[in-house]
């Protein structure tokens, strides 16, 4: 874990500058333990995959436990897992909230109860954590808009329609997202080079109701060209439909995650683009900030500002830097180690990747 040890070692600049924080448990040079709730496992397979072996990678290498969990979706499974936590005594406790009033209740007991507080990946709105880590998600639409841009021009579609599947309406990174690429795509639809299709939110971010959505949105526009898709689930869920009514490399669609799915979807001429963030990067940068705290030292040189939209209140944040990825720059997410030529090149992708230079 080599990538690891030197993202913990970037990130421990965050703690330079520290002051011990009074409090009882472990005293100021204890070593607390760390509670960490994931949503699910459904709305995208980075929850199942990537952050929980990149989280508990990063706090193996800086010694210090952590009780990692996953509420599988279930909002009171999000609180039960939360009050266990709390109750066990963490020092720090980092949430991926399911929606912003769940994440906000848990947040608000563990600040009753002393526990320094971290919003993982999303912003829990009003919920007041103590520090944010995540990437500039507004980066990340503009990335999606611009992807999908240069793919409806490379097939050369005269004023197509676009429509938008959009994240879950609870989540807001899908609003930040949407800033994005509507930042891009919006000129457009004014000047009349593309045409405004269907832009539906998907709840929950739930890819079998994505695709249900999406059947009707073709159903009724049949010229649609172009598919603006929050992330690869959704993507997927898309192309699913599209070949159903062999579309499929002809309607352009967008991504986000890099997923092995999305991956293999961009290497089969089915989705034009996807957005790599690398999760390792996050979960070393986040699980440093939280290990400073479980030590009771106070980071005071967290680089960026969020404003909660609903309170005015910033947030000290730590935001990365997102990537576009394209059937080219695959083997790029590959040298990283995010995934293996063997995870994407199985027999059903092996022309596809040989064609791209892979397997």
């Amino acid at each position: 874990m080599a990538r690891t040890a030197l993202a913990l070692a970037a990130a421990g600049m965050l703690a330079s500058g520290v002051a011990a924080c009074d409090g009882g448990g472990d005293g100021g040079g204890g070593v607390g333990r760390v509670g960490v709730i994931l949503p699910d496992t459904k709305s995208s397979a980075r929850w199942a995959t990537a952050d929980p072996r990149y989280l508990r990678a990063a706090f193996a290498e800086a010694g210090v436990a952590a009780d990692i969990q996953n509420a599988q979706g279930d909002k009171s499974q999000f609180q039960t897992i939360a009050d266990g936590m709390i109750s066990s005594g963490v020092r720090v406790l980092m949430i991926v909230n399911l929606d912003s009033g769940t994440g906000k209740a848990v947040l608000d007991k563990a600040k009753k109860a002393g526990i320094a507080t971290i919003d993982y990946d999303r912003l829990t709105l009003s919920g007041g954590a103590d520090y944010y880590v995540s990437f500039d998600n507004v980066a990340v639409g503009k990335l999606q808009g611009e992807g999908l841009v240069r793919c409806l021009a490379a097939k050369r579609y005269a004023k197509p329609v676009v429509a938008e599947l959009n994240g879950s309406p609870t989540d807001n990174n899908s609003t930040l997202f949407k800033q994005g690429y509507d930042s891009v795509l919006q000129p457009r639809f004014d000047s009349g080079d593309f045409v405004k299709g269907p832009d539906q939110s998907v709840p929950e971010w739930d890819n079998a109701q994505a695709g249900t959505m999406f059947e009707q949105m073709l159903t009724q526009h049949r010229d649609i060209r172009g598919v603006l898709a929050a992330n690869d689930g959704i993507a997927n869920a898309a192309i699913g439909v599209l070949r159903k009514y062999r579309l499929n490399g002809e309607v352009m669609v967008t991504g986000q995650d890099a997923t092995v799915q999305g991956l293999r979807n961009i290497l089969a001429g089915d989705q034009c683009m996807t957005v790599y963030k690398d999760i390792e990067q996050e979960a070393a940068v986040a699980t440093s900030l939280a290990v400073a705290l479980a030590r009771g030292q106070r980071p005071t040189t967290a680089a960026d500002v969020v404003t909660d939209p609903e309170t005015g209140r910033n947030v000290p944040a730590i935001l990365l830097t997102p990537k576009a990825v394209t059937r080219d720059t695959i083997p790029e997410v590959i040298a990283e180690g995010f995934v293996t030529e063997q995870e994407l090149c199985t027999a059903e992708y092996a022309a596809a990747c040989a064609a791209a230079g892979l397997g």
